[in-house]
């Protein structure tokens, strides 16, 4: 039976070196091509960088080569009216009257615009606040609230709160319509409290059945 030869220290320490080194070269050529392939990509980019400028500029120039053609073109076309509109004082005295005409035209709408808005800013109700039994409240929801507030109960009514909100609800969809095309330039919200406004004095208001009611009695 042949012996057992044992590991030789410096072939086991050799070996272990040249796979040290195997392992060194490749991770370094793992890393050459990463980087290769970044700066690859980076060129890519730079390129594509480089061809979009380049159709930028050429789009730059050739809409300074039209401003430039239309600027030459607006210019003799001016030169050519103040050659043709050389005549004698009275044209002259006619275009300058056309030219006042013109400005006290312009004036006149300007005047009659800032006015009609004027009047149309007075006209529009302050519909951002509403004001109940003394109490400013500025949603539909808080006007509620306030005419909940302080509802002494009667026999004829203990609690008519609890149908305001239902009674309101009906009466929004029975004058939304109604009240949006009286006012088409009104916001969603400002038509409703135009329409709680409306609500508080009308017979459909439980408030007012239970107040009609009271005072027949």
């Amino acid at each position: 039976m042949p012996k057992k030869l044992g590991t030789c220290p410096k072939a086991l320490e050799a070996r272990e070196r040249r796979a040290e080194k195997k392992k060194e070269e490749k991770v370094r050529k793992e890393k050459e091509l990463e980087e290769q392939y970044w700066k690859d990509d980076d060129k890519l980019v730079n390129r594509k960088l480089h061809r979009r400028d380049e159709r930028e500029d050429k789009r730059q120039e050739q809409l300074d080569k039209k401003r430039e053609l239309r600027k030459l073109y607006e210019e003799e076309l001016e030169g050519a009216k103040a050659k043709s509109s050389i005549k004698p004082e009275p044209s002259k005295l006619t275009q300058a009257q056309i030219a006042s005409a013109r400005e006290k035209l312009a004036a006149e709408q300007a005047h009659l615009s800032k006015k009609k808005l004027i009047e149309e800013q007075e006209l529009q109700p302050n519909v951002n606040r509403v004001e109940v039994e003394g109490e400013e409240a500025r949603t539909v929801e808080e006007a509620i609230g306030i005419l909940n507030v302080g509802d002494a109960p009667s026999e004829l009514d203990r609690h008519p709160e609890r149908r305001i909100k239902a009674a309101y609800n009906a009466f929004e969809a029975k004058m939304m319509p109604i009240v949006r095309a009286e006012n088409p330039g009104l916001r969603n919200s400002q038509l409703k409290q135009l329409i709680f406004k409306m609500f508080q004095t009308a017979p459909e208001n439980p408030k007012n059945q239970a107040h009609g009611s009271y005072n027949m009695s």
